[in-house]
């Protein structure tokens, strides 16, 4: 039992299925060849089948009749055991009344099948259930059990919520980190893939920030406590994934609610077939006999069970690739997507400045050493890039002087460099030549000679354009709101295949462009927001539907997204929408077949044209292939390296 990963529960009640099943075929088999009603040569001869059934209905049953007297002192009648009840005690009651009046003891055989087969049903089921919910319990995992507290100089075992800001915990390797916070002590090497869903893993030093979950994989790090346990990233996606069943989808409170008057109507209406017939034509027994079988086709179980499951199972799949939707309702309105807005910074690019181009391309190493030198003690991402391109140590005997709004001037009292834009060349009355590329031009000269000019951009992220292609491939249209200028949007635009962008934004000119794509849209469209979630809060909550990339540590995208994409990578975007399609597929199958083929059978059940073996196949039967078929959900979706195609 080992490789279906059942648990103790689910074999116990797998061996009682197994067990009964064996029994119910030993006796029925018997009876079917031999009539046990015939063995004791008496009137009582019924008494012999009725214990046999007996036996396997209470081993099979009993807590279904257990969960229906329970509920029934609740005040919760209506419900499919209540229904399983009526319809398997009827049916025995048919069979004495049958014995004890001489006419045969048809019905025990087929009220153990009603109550066999439904647990079989239940079963599956809860492997079902439980099979996507070990997809979202691998995050669970990720949860700290204690953190080693450095006080005073000992080192004592506490609670995660116990630690304070600003405290020291050691974390020994295989550990697992239990706060945010920097290390102060120690390098090592960290596991990230119950967070991020990278495997490989990652190095770090002192003065690097670290997350609750990370494990320590090699060597002892001492780390400072930047937040609480219940402000940290571990104890916010904990709370993501426990809620997630909370928000339903329409279709999910639909059937809910379906349930909740369609189980008494089918009562009421059984009790009205068995009794107006029989009171016109007198056939008490045959009249009552399809009033069970009614009773048990019409048991709503393949839709109150295998909806909710086929929406756990989607949310289950998308959390095996690090994507946290916080709603099934989410997951149906990812379904509808129609328009995809994205961000640009650190979310279709990587938000680390990279310099893409030198001019004039001969005099490139002279320009870059001109440039490091100036820009030597800035921490500017801009100034970074020049110096990281470079990559060699500079002259360190300049004055460096920064001018306001221009750039950067260093003198050695020999020369003078001078780096920045291009209002610095004009200050300066330097004749420069003009950077016509898309990006930051730093124009670079020394001594009033101008050098030549380094273009940094931006760095795009690597599937940034297989994305775009795949969502235009589903359908969808991509739009981008940038901050930066009209030169950068257009040339991120034409790369990536963007089809309208809109540049120069503000973060409240982007709330105000997104209201203008919603007051545009289609009325059932539904238009996505995705964005890294640090300064897009206003804007991720705006939309339809929220989407956060990077969401390991910003607090703002656990909080204002709907979707997290707990590993910085677009691709993400194309899974979470086919597991929705798959997921909206699955449930409107669902939904249709269980309604066809209830309807027919229990039209077949009124007028006596299918007993109680083919109401079994229209509950339990109809109820099994529903859950199989929710199940496909929580499949695996591979993506192609030059493509992104997912197997479904």
């Amino acid at each position: 039992m080992k490789k279906f990963n059942l648990n103790k529960e689910q074999y116990v009640i797998l061996i009682r299925i197994i067990v009964s099943l064996i029994l119910f075929i030993a006796v029925f088999t018997v009876d079917k060849i031999i009539d046990l009603a015939t063995v004791i040569n008496t009137s009582n001869g019924w008494i012999l089948p009725f214990f046999l059934y007996l036996i396997i209905y209470l081993l099979i049953g009993y807590d279904v009749l257990y969960r229906a007297l329970r509920n029934i002192f609740h005040g919760q009648i209506f419900d499919e055991n209540f229904l399983m009840c009526i319809a398997t005690l009827g049916a025995f009651g048919l069979a004495i009344y049958g014995g004890v009046s001489g006419k045969g003891t048809e019905g025990f055989d087929e009220a153990c099948a009603v109550l066999l087969f439904y647990q079989i049903g239940e079963f599956f089921q809860d492997y079902a259930t439980d099979k996507s919910r070990k997809s979202i319990s691998l995050l669970m995992n990720i949860r700290p059990d204690y953190a080693n507290l450095m006080k005073d100089g000992k080192i004592e075992k506490v609670e995660p919520n116990e630690v304070k800001t600003g405290d020291i915990v050691l974390v020994y390797p295989g550990e697992k980190i239990p706060l945010d916070g920097v290390i102060v002590k120690g390098n090592s090497v960290l596991d990230t893939k119950d967070l991020t869903g990278e495997s490989l893993p990652k190095d770090v030093f002192e003065g690097d920030e670290v997350i609750s979950g990370y494990i320590n994989m090699t060597s002892q790090i001492e780390v400072e406590v930047k937040k609480e346990f219940y402000n940290s990233t571990v104890n916010k996606i904990l709370n993501l994934v426990e809620n997630a069943s909370a928000k339903k989808a329409k279709a999910e409170n639909f059937i809910t609610k379906f349930a909740k008057y369609y189980t008494p109507v089918v009562v009421f209406v059984a009790l009205a077939l068995a009794v107006v017939p029989s009171l016109i034509t007198g056939e008490w027994s045959v009249w009552v006999y399809r009033a069970l079988s009614f009773l048990v086709v019409s048991c709503p179980c393949a839709l109150v069970i295998s909806i909710p499951l086929s929406f756990f199972a989607g949310i289950g799949a998308a959390s095996g690739y690090g994507i946290l939707i916080k709603g099934s309702n989410y997951l149906e309105k990812l379904n509808k997507a129609k328009i995809f807005v994205f961000d640009k910074t650190g979310t279709l690019t990587k938000g680390n400045f990279k310099v893409s181009e030198v001019c004039p391309e001969e005099r490139r190493e002279e320009i870059l050493k001109f440039a490091s030198i100036a820009e030597n003690n800035s921490n500017h991402p801009i100034a970074k890039s020049i110096i990281g391109c470079y990559g060699k140590k500079t002259d360190s005997g300049y004055s460096i002087t920064e001018i306001s709004g221009l750039g950067i001037s260093a003198s050695n009292g020999k020369s003078v460099i001078y780096c920045g834009n291009e209002k610095l060349m004009k200050e300066k009355n330097i004749n420069y030549a003009e950077h016509k590329g898309a990006g930051t031009v730093v124009y670079v000269a020394k001594d009033n000679e101008f050098i030549g000019s380094i273009l940094i951009c931006d760095e795009l992220k690597s599937e940034a354009r297989e994305v775009i292609s795949e969502i235009k491939n589903m359908g969808c249209k991509s739009v981008m709101l940038t901050g930066d200028n009209e030169a950068v949007a257009n040339n991120v635009a034409l790369q990536i295949g963007i089809d309208e962008y809109k540049s120069s934004l503000l973060p409240d000119n982007k709330v105000e462009e997104m209201e203008k794509i919603i007051a545009k849209k289609n009325k059932e469209d539904i238009v996505c927001f995705v964005g890294d979630g640090i300064n897009d809060a206003p804007v991720l909550m705006r939309s339809d539907i929220g989407i956060a990339m990077g969401g390991v540590g910003s607090d703002a995208a656990i909080e204002a997204a709907d979707i997290v994409l707990m590993k910085d990578n677009l691709k993400g975007i194309s899974v979470a929408k086919r597991i929705a399609r798959k997921t909206m597929k699955i449930v409107f199958e669902n939904i249709w077949f269980s309604i066809i083929i209830k309807l027919a059978i229990l039209i077949l059940s009124a007028v006596g044209l299918a007993n109680m073996w083919v109401a079994v196949f229209g509950d339990v039967g109809v109820a099994f292939i529903a859950i199989l078929n929710a199940m496909r959900v929580n499949s695996k979706y591979k993506i192609n390296k030059k493509a992104i195609k997912y197997n479904q």
